[in-house]
């Protein structure tokens, strides 16, 4: 097998070369990510780009130190660079040229860019007509509204403009609406005065954390991949896990989920770890379908790995209004269920297939590359440190930008020189631009039900539906999360459902830390499960597999990831709530042995193949064992205990007939 990487005069672009298959990852990105569909300029048009990419990080950088300005002139100056970034390096359609920015796009970039600094501009004179819009005022609002949508069109897809397109017509057409969302309606200056004067909807709590938190851990991530952190962790995995039993699926398992502490997409995950793990895994012998899904899984689980997690997660801190340590620290112990749960399924499956690893004296030594570059772990322990110090999000990861610069230096290789600088400060802005756009328009989906009060109206309609039960409660939301999730970005996701979903959840006694941590999870898992399982096709794409068939078997090996979510709702002492420490330890270890139960039953193996009635009784074991209680924990375990004496009594029965025979 050999990989390599080839530059075209358009620009980087990377390609993997695998016997005679050929895979364009750009291509790749370009037809999975949405946000990597972007124009490819030169000359004067690239610069401009690159001017303001570097200004907007900067300005980033300058007020997370220094101090941030007034909140709806901070949110202001953010937004009216990514609209106007997003219109020069988006085209409108897929069809347009992508060489080139036409004429009207600088025009809808400039006005896009002045009707939002119109707060900054304007600051005094809005403050103190509060409640009393000019015309003027409803005529830049209306026209931020329009270009907003249409740049998070651009940027993602039409859904989640249309969902809040639908929301504003909600606004004016509420009395039309069945009797249990109906509202009295609002006219079309008080939807606008809500929506865009104030910091009720598209400057609200949303685009607020991604112009203060998530855009400066984005940075964190792209100065940390300047300096060659994700080859390393690649490296690291390698020499880790590669030489275990089935070791590069290990690999994919480990680097996946240390990748996720540096890019919060699953998409993005996927290409920068799969070029490199997915041919690995196909080399040793495992099915192209299989190797493509177990990246998808992996890389999809990076969101909710800590220490630094998706943007949905900060967002998720503020919603609760907790600091987000306490987010990340209540996420420390479904997340490790989570890849354990991979793990097992990938060891089972290699033992199965009877895989090994790969050569030891090819594999990296874990102490020679800890020497060489494992000062590149150091700003990831700055930021937990910083984090558990007591400083904010912000400080931490502007902290942690300090780190990353100085270690740097300890090694040539790692150095960030002015061009990695300038690199770092412009794939840091690019690669917020989505985030900004989806926050920016899911604020007006939050500003409808603050001024119409439809989440608790949908709280309501959610326990009438139910009845009141609240494990039917919890599957009407699972399926809300992952429909949503077929259109929408995982942060504009994980709003939508927090705000109308939740509140029922809330409502039938779910504790809060464990009902938000409910709808996060499954807004990612909609990254996994088809039809729309962007992930799992992007794994498809690069392992060269069936799309639908690599998306199934990433649901079956993120099956554990289903299934947590409802074992912390239940038993909210995993994700830390009334914290006890000898019934969290005891929580933990039968969680353990129910995730390992659970992969015997889902690839149907231990020691032998399983009979149909075993697997289904491992199944039902490893939900006794997940489920909090002496009486269901004592079942999973007595058939935890039969299963490794029946499979162990078959296998010795079957080595002896084979000897025999």
């Amino acid at each position: 097998m050999t990989d390599k990487t080839e530059e075209t005069d358009q620009g980087k672009q990377d390609i993997i070369v695998t016997g005679e298959e050929q895979i364009d990852l750009d291509e790749l990105r370009r037809r999975f990510d949405t946000e990597a569909r972007t124009r490819i300029l030169s000359g004067w048009e690239a610069k401009l780009v690159l001017l303001v990419a570097v200004a907007l990080s900067l300005f980033h950088f300058y007020t997370s130190g220094f101090g941030l300005l007034l909140a709806i002139k901070q949110r202001a100056v953010h937004l009216a660079l990514v609209l106007f970034m997003v219109y020069m390096l988006y085209p409108v359609s897929g069809k347009a040229r992508r060489d080139t920015v036409p004429w009207y796009d600088y025009v809808l970039g400039g006005v896009a860019a002045y009707v939002v600094f119109y707060h900054v501009i304007y600051f005094n004179e809005i403050v103190m007509r509060a409640g009393l819009p000019t015309t003027m005022d409803i005529t830049m609002g209306l026209l931020g509204i329009l270009l907003l949508l249409e740049a998070t069109r651009r940027v993602s897809n039409p859904v989640l403009p249309g969902i809040a397109i639908f929301f504003l017509f909600y606004c004016y057409f509420g009395r039309h609406f069945p009797s249990l969302f109906a509202h009295r309606g609002f006219n079309i200056t008080r939807i606008i005065n809500h929506m865009y004067m104030g910091t009720e909807g598209v400057f609200g709590t949303p685009l607020g954390v991604s112009s203060t938190f998530v855009f400066m851990f984005i940075l964190f991530g792209s100065f940390l991949e300047q300096t060659g952190m994700g080859r390393f962790i690649i490296d690291l995995s390698m020499a880790l896990a590669g030489g275990s039993t089935g070791g590069p699926a290990k690999v994919a398992v480990l680097s996946s989920g240390l990748m996720g502490t540096v890019s919060g997409s699953s998409v993005a995950n996927v290409c920068t770890t799969g070029m490199f793990t997915i041919p690995l895994m196909k080399s040793v012998g495992y099915e192209p379908y299989f190797a493509g899904a177990v990246e998808a899984v992996a890389s999809t689980g990076g969101q909710i790995m800590p220490p630094v997690m998706g943007a949905a997660a900060f967002i998720m801190a503020e919603f609760l209004g907790i600091p987000y340590i306490q987010v990340a620290l209540a996420a420390v112990v479904p997340a490790l269920l989570y890849y354990f749960a991979v793990m097992v399924q990938v060891h089972i499956e290699a033992t199965r297939l009877g895989l090994r690893g790969l050569p030891r004296e090819k594999l990296p030594k874990v102490f020679p590359l800890l020497k060489k570059k494992g000062h590149l772990l150091i700003p990831l322990g700055a930021i937990i440190y910083f984090l558990l110090a007591g400083y904010t999000p912000l400080k931490a990861a502007y902290y942690g930008i300090i780190a990353t610069l100085i270690v740097s230096f300890l090694n040539k290789e790692t150095r960030v020189t002015i061009p990695k600088l300038i690199e770092a400060l412009d794939s840091g802005a690019r690669g917020a631009l989505g985030v900004a756009c989806a926050c920016g328009t899911v604020g007006i989906v939050v500003g409808t039900a603050t001024l119409t009060g439809l989440g608790l109206r949908i709280a309501s309609a959610i326990i009438t539906l139910s009845g009141g039960i609240l494990i039917v409660s919890l599957l009407l939301t699972m399926v809300a999360c992952i429909l949503l999730g077929a259109g929408l970005p995982t942060t504009a996701n994980f709003i939508v459902t927090s705000t109308m979903a939740a509140p029922a959840l809330l409502q039938l006694g779910v504790a809060p830390m464990a009902a938000y941590m409910f709808v996060l999870y499954f807004g990612i898992a909609a990254d996994l499960s088809p039809p729309v399982a962007l992930a799992a096709y992007a794994g498809a794409g690069i392992a060269g597999a069936d799309p639908m068939k690599t998306g199934w078997t990433a649901i079956k090996l993120a099956l554990a990831g289903f299934l947590v979510p409802y074992i912390y709702v239940f038993n909210p002492m995993l994700v830390l709530v009334d914290f006890e420490a000898f019934p969290f330890i005891m929580s933990i270890g039968t969680a353990l042995l129910g995730v390992f139960l659970l992969g015997m039953g889902t690839i149907g193996f231990y020691k032998t193949r399983m009979v149909f009635w075993v697997r289904a009784l491992a199944m039902a074991g490893a939900l006794g064992l997940l489920v909090p209680g002496v009486r269901s924990d004592s079942i999973g375990l007595a058939v935890l205990l039969f299963v490794h004496f029946f499979q162990t009594a078959r296998s010795k029965k079957e080595a002896l007939m084979t000897k025999t025979a």
